[in-house]
């Protein structure tokens, strides 16, 4: 692990250093006797130490700063701290805290972390790429963070996106941190409070468009392929037409994909199917319906169709069983101004309220993809409970602050008979006599998984068989107990075994669809858990 590095230099580089876990003999080899205290303390009492002065802060905001040092500090502490505390870190890290860390991205700033390009790159970005220190890079994000979250355009601020999600990847799929790399397109922002703030770190001009804009992404994509061939690009966090825009004009050339279309749509499948494990329904039977037709919902319906498909019903039928929410009301065959992407599923109705339509349509399953917070009134959630015994309630939308409903909200108000799942995590609620847990429809189930199996079998393109075979293995994987407790998603710290079945499951889809000139080994199993990264000293 060590490599060319002694004294000082060793004790401060964040991916070998192991602190005052260097062993006597090791202090004597690499000139490190009279820089540590006398104490060999181990990782683990590290953790100890760290979970001490993280617990000890009094707001996410100031965890989340002090985790970034962490990180920049001493990567394997921060991963095995992350790893072993799952539950507790990765809220901090990711959503929902990472929304307000993007927010005041510019005013907590302490080390530069990822790349930035900007239209002044324009022509340079494939020499530019070659700043990056690594070599064997594997998974790009890249977010140009015009829709951070439910947040909006956050121009260069949106970096903390990236930055999450490569935490992420490492945690949850143990790909090396060496071999992950987060990007940010800063082509400016619309957004004129943060352009303006004094302490904006971006490109501090309005957004380019048009060609300007997309001649700059290709520029980046195809530079990619020059710089990092076996890189999987991960597009994340663009506003809706642009990212349908890219993910259609690149998927069938790039190793690609977007996880707000195409995770969200996997995992989202999964909590549909496990949800029938409780309900007791066939899933080729249900009627599903959606609040907004942004990218996370249509690209879920998209995908929900093919998993209809799969049962047997024509794409014709599959599209009938999906039903679309806008803010005028059921969209039908006559509604105006239908989005392309979700006019296959503007059925022949009478237009109707949103309430009126849980009524006549008497859905199983309710998805909010709004990112617009209490879009799931009372009112609906009552009239989903009357028209169901169990209603399946799905609540996409985060941070927290911008979720249709909250876990307590649903429980209470369907007397406690709801499954629900969310997009942020919900702490246990008290109704009656039981306490429920809900479960948080995390991207993290999916994306690690997938990048991990695209890695492991060096497969050309991600396709859509993929993330269908990572919402069977991740509904599949739901232990009978969890199913039990009312839960559609496995336990959070049981996010590695996830991703590391659904990384056998995409090397097995990778060979089926000829993706890849690699001979895979019959132990894929593993041979996938050998490319993990384990960070202990």
């Amino acid at each position: 692990m060590i490599k060319n590095l002694r004294g000082k230099a060793l004790l401060i580089d964040p991916a070998q250093t192991k602190s005052t876990g260097f062993t006597r003999e090791e202090r004597e080899l690499y000139g490190l006797r009279g820089l540590l205290p006398y104490d060999v303390a181990g990782i683990g009492k590290q953790i100890d130490r760290v979970l001490g002065s993280l617990r000890a802060k009094s707001s996410a905001i100031e965890k989340y700063i002090f985790l970034n040092a962490l990180l920049e500090r001493n990567q394997r502490l921060f991963y095995r701290t992350m790893i072993d505390h799952i539950e507790e870190i990765m809220p901090l890290v990711y959503t929902p805290t990472v929304g307000e860390a993007c927010k005041e991205f510019a005013h907590i700033f302490r080390k530069p972390q990822g790349f930035y390009i900007t239209p002044e790159d324009r022509g340079d970005i494939a020499a530019i790429l070659k700043n990056w220190p690594e070599e064997d890079i594997r998974v790009i994000v890249v977010t140009d963070g015009e829709r951070i979250l439910g947040l909006g355009d956050l121009g260069a601020s949106g970096m903390g996106i990236p930055i999450g999600k490569v935490a992420l990847y490492v945690a949850c799929a143990g790909i090396d941190p060496a071999q992950c790399m987060p990007v940010m397109l800063d082509v400016g922002t619309n957004n004129s409070s943060i352009r303006e703030d004094p302490l904006y770190l971006g490109y501090p001009c309005p957004r380019i468009v048009g060609d300007a804009y997309r001649s700059l992404v290709d520029e980046f994509v195809h530079a990619v392929q020059q710089r990092f061939p076996r890189a999987l690009i991960q597009f994340e966090d663009f506003l809706t037409p642009h990212a349908f825009e890219f993910l259609e004009r690149y998927q069938d050339t790039v190793r690609c994909f977007n996880d707000d279309i195409q995770g969200t749509a996997a995992v989202t499948l999964a909590g549909i199917y496990s949800s029938c494990r409780i309900t007791g329904k066939n899933f080729r039977d249900l009627n599903i319906m959606f609040l907004g037709a942004g990218s996370a919902a249509s690209g879920a319906a998209e995908l929900i169709v093919d998993a209809f498909c799969a049962t047997g019903l024509t794409e014709a039928a599959a599209q009938k069983r999906l039903w679309f929410i806008d803010r005028k009301g059921l969209l039908t065959a006559t509604s105006e101004n239908i989005k392309p992407r979700v006019k296959a599923y503007a059925h022949e109705h009478a237009a109707c309220s949103f309430v009126d339509a849980i009524e006549a349509i008497k859905p199983d399953v309710l998805i909010g993809a709004t990112g617009v917070a209490g879009t799931f009134t009372e009112t609906v959630v009552r009239k989903m409970a009357a028209v169901n015994d169990r209603p399946v309630i799905i609540a996409l939308s985060n941070p927290t602050s911008h979720t249709e409903c909250t876990a307590e909200q649903a429980y209470h108000w369907s007397d406690g008979r709801v499954i629900f799942a969310s997009g942020s995590p919900f702490a246990p609620v008290q109704y009656g006599n039981r306490v429920f847990k809900s479960s948080q429809g995390n991207n993290a189930y999916i994306f690690p998984g997938i990048g991990l199996g695209v890695y492991a079998s060096d497969a050309r393109l991600v396709t859509q068989s993929m993330f269908l075979a990572a919402a069977r293995i991740l509904a599949n994987i739901v232990s009978e107990q969890e199913i039990g407790d009312g839960a559609v998603y496995p336990a959070l710290p049981r996010v590695r075994e996830v991703s590391h079945a659904i990384a056998v499951a995409v090397c097995q889809v990778a060979k089926q669809e000829g993706l890849t000139d690699m001979n895979l080994p019959e132990d894929l199993d593993g041979y996938v858990r050998s490319l993990m990264y384990e960070p202990d000293y």
